[in-house]
């Protein structure tokens, strides 16, 4: 008669794997972001980038950034560094967006951004949280 001790012992690597698996499943791919925070982050950004309407400045206008096709404003003239990274990687999603606003010259390695990145998480998942609600 096996006895209940036993069969947690057995049981235990499955409870662990399935535990792990919750919280992998459980937290998102990105943190929401506060967006009065990403707000006045986004002030960084105004110089170079419109968000209240889609007139481009000397970067494109970042209406509705979100899931929209890299290098797709219409009438701006994009590099060819960014043109070829629209070939592999076709749209912002959260997550490209995420790595291009920590280091852009990394992701775009020749491409005109000239801001050199936001280096804290918090700070990268409050713009997005900010250029989300727009």
């Amino acid at each position: 008669m096996l006895q209940v001790s036993s069969i947690a012992k057995a049981l235990r690597p499955l409870s662990v794997a399935a535990t792990a698996l919750m919280v992998f499943l459980a937290v998102p791919a990105l943190a929401d972001g506060d967006v009065a925070k990403g707000e006045k982050l986004f002030k960084q950004c105004a110089a170079c980038h419109a968000i209240a309407n889609q007139a481009s400045k000397i970067g494109p206008h970042l209406v509705q950034i979100i899931d929209r096709p890299i290098g797709s404003v219409e009438g701006y003239k994009y590099s060819p560094k960014l043109v070829g990274f629209s070939k592999t990687t076709p749209a912002w999603d959260e997550a490209t967006l995420n790595a291009y606003l920590e280091n852009p010259r990394k992701i775009i390695p020749g491409g005109k951004m000239a801001f050199g990145g936001l280096k804290k998480p918090e700070d990268r998942d409050n713009l997005i949280a900010f250029l989300k609600s727009k």
